[in-house]
């Protein structure tokens, strides 16, 4: 039985040896290494690479483009911005008259209490 101990306590100081050894790689950037050094520089790759010219064209197409949807996504934007300050100053409009004509009943109404307060006292 101690022997079977012995012998799996081998294994795992074995196991950790052979995994301190190598070195921890990410693999993605494995592949990439393998990758460059499967082409040299100054050899021949399998690719042919487009012109520059023709990459930033499409580049700036791209990015014209993308300019193009978000000055149209503002527009709509500051329409409906604007939108939202008519409606607040149409609803700051009926506010302030109900006001007013909350005011006036109230004014109206201390004139009448006032009447029928004089028409109790005499």
């Amino acid at each position: 039985m101690t022997s079977n101990t012995q012998k799996s306590d081998e294994n795992r100081s074995k196991r950790k040896k052979e995994m301190e050894n190598e070195p921890a790689e990410n693999p993605q950037l494995s592949s990439l290494d393998k990758t460059d050094s499967a082409f040299p520089e100054g050899s021949q790759s399998p690719y042919k690479p487009e012109p520059l010219e023709k990459v930033l064209n499409e580049m700036n197409k791209e990015i014209k483009n993308l300019l193009s949807k978000y000055a149209h996504i503002l527009s709509e934007r500051a329409a409906m911005d604007a939108s939202y300050v008519q409606e607040l100053d149409e609803i700051l409009k009926e506010a302030k008259t109900i006001e007013n004509h909350l005011k006036q009943k109230r004014e109206s109404l201390k004139q009448r209490f006032a009447a029928i307060t004089n028409t109790l006292q005499s």
